[in-house]
């Protein structure tokens, strides 16, 4: 019989507690760590600096470059919530080599986020100027698409305009039948209260009239938005008018009804996010979410524009992305594509059919892109058309022929088919990869900020493993 038995390492079970690790020669050098520890304290951080120049009360606050690399490592890694990043400063290697034996409190790590909201804008078009130095954007391709993003805030703390009036009704007439029902016995109650002086209001009554005063700002919310819905519908009539009358003719049929800026019953809003919108997301129902957009460049997919937007529709989202591109790229000092002459080239942008409009085609044009916007769904598996030659345009074609015709050449097809490829790739690496499905900050300005963060921890990743793969 073979009494052999497996041989196994030895495991001294102490010995790991009282190894003192350093991460300098525990992690790779090339880890993403050391390239932000030589990367961070080179950027321009005076957004971040002003804000502790106007109060020199109190202890020292944490170092500028530590607290922006600790956050910006934390976000490039899938680490969002300030709890977890104070507790990887414990416990992680990486995070050590970012805090050394003074590690913040979370919530000196949330304070940091929320108050530097607005340098987050000028960080990313930092990391933009660092992939430009770097040759990492090319301007062949830019690409723009959009994704929704769950908000913090849930479907349980919301209400609809017609369940406010309703429910306003039914707290008013408690509060009146509270107020009658201590009106009638204040003598008793007068002579128990002793020494207090009686009037203190019930707590029954308190709720409600807190219940009813956040009502009240949920609805002033809503008729502020209908004002303001009313007031561009009236616009467009007024401009449909004003150029019905100059071509001297006159409107057929009824006149229309007057704009009621009332909201209608079923609109909704959110008492924990009010900024956050209703918004149909992919083979998830609806919920609250923000439209988070992008623009793409297509050497190594670098985010040249990120902005977010309550509009569910990206309709109106093609001109102000498309404008965000090219400010920034001015402001990352990343040159415009030029012929040999030195005149401008017009730069390819592509987009899915929700960006489409002919008023959209035409200013997206004049700021010098070339829009190649889909005008429909492509049906999958259907048989491919045959491609068009290049011609110049036709006088008599419509805006929306033009496209058609351009997006059938040979080179429409190419740079619409690479859209695949460029952008919503990217948000399959935010969202699967990093696993960011929602935001953690409340607000349109903060959770913007959080947005610019996420996309320059993007491009910050794309840059580490650019610049390590030259090496």
């Amino acid at each position: 019989m073979d009494d052999r038995r497996k041989q196994f390492r030895a495991w001294e079970v102490l010995d790991g507690r009282r190894e003192i690790f350093c991460p300098e020669e525990s992690l790779p050098q090339d880890d993403l760590v050391f390239f932000l520890l030589d990367l961070m304290p080179q950027l321009d951080l005076s957004a971040i600096y002003g804000f502790y120049s106007t109060d020199l009360r109190g202890q020292p606050p944490f170092s500028v470059e530590m607290m922006t690399t600790l956050l910006v490592y934390s976000y490039s890694v899938g680490v969002f919530a300030s709890r977890k990043i104070a507790a990887a400063c414990e416990r992680n290697l990486a995070f050590l080599a970012i805090v050394g034996n003074d590690p913040p409190d979370f919530r000196t790590i949330s304070d940091f986020r929320k108050h530097h909201q607005g340098a987050m804008k000028l960080l990313f078009l930092e990391v933009l100027s660092v992939a430009g130095e770097l040759g990492m954007v090319r301007l062949g391709n830019l690409s723009t698409d959009g994704t929704k993003i769950e908000a913090n805030a849930s479907r349980h703390k919301a209400m609809s305009y017609g369940y406010m009036l309703k429910d306003l009704e039914r707290l008013q007439a408690e509060i009146d039948k509270l107020l009658e029902n201590a009106s009638q016995v204040d003598a008793e109650q007068d002579a128990a209260l002793g020494s207090r002086r009686g009037d203190e209001l019930p707590a029954e009554l308190k709720r409600r009239e807190d219940r009813i005063a956040k009502i009240q700002a949920a609805k002033a919310r809503l008729e502020a938005e209908g004002q303001l819905r009313a007031e561009a519908e009236q616009g467009e009539r007024d401009a449909a008018t004003a150029q019905r009358e100059a071509e001297g003719k006159t409107r057929r049929g009824k006149p229309p009804a007057p704009i009621d800026p009332t909201p209608e019953d079923k609109a909704q809003t959110n008492f924990t996010d009010p900024d956050a919108k209703i918004m149909k997301r992919s083979n998830k129902g609806f919920d609250y979410c923000y439209n988070a957009q992008a623009v793409v460049d297509s050497e190594h997919q670098i985010i040249v524009a990120a902005e977010l937007t309550t509009a569910a529709n990206d309709k109106q989202q093609a001109v102000p992305m498309a404008k965000a591109a090219i400010e920034n790229l001015s402001a990352a000092n990343i040159a415009l594509p030029c012929d040999e002459q030195g005149q401008s080239l017009p730069i390819p942008n592509t987009a899915d059919s929700g960006y489409f409009s002919e008023t959209n085609v035409s200013e997206v044009t004049a700021m010098g892109l070339d829009p190649h916007y889909a005008l429909g769904r492509q049906k999958h598996h259907a048989p491919p058309e045959a491609p068009l030659a290049a011609s110049p345009a036709e006088a008599s074609e419509t805006p929306k022929e033009a496209m058609s015709r351009k997006l059938r050449t040979e080179s429409g097809r190419q740079l619409y088919a690479a859209r695949k490829h460029i952008v919503e790739p990217v948000f399959g690496q935010i969202k699967r990869v990093r696993g960011f499905r929602k935001f953690l900050l409340r607000g349109l300005e903060l959770v913007s900020a959080e947005w610019q963060l996420i996309c320059l921890t993007h491009n910050l990743l794309k840059i580490w493993r650019f610049v390590f793969r030259l090496a």
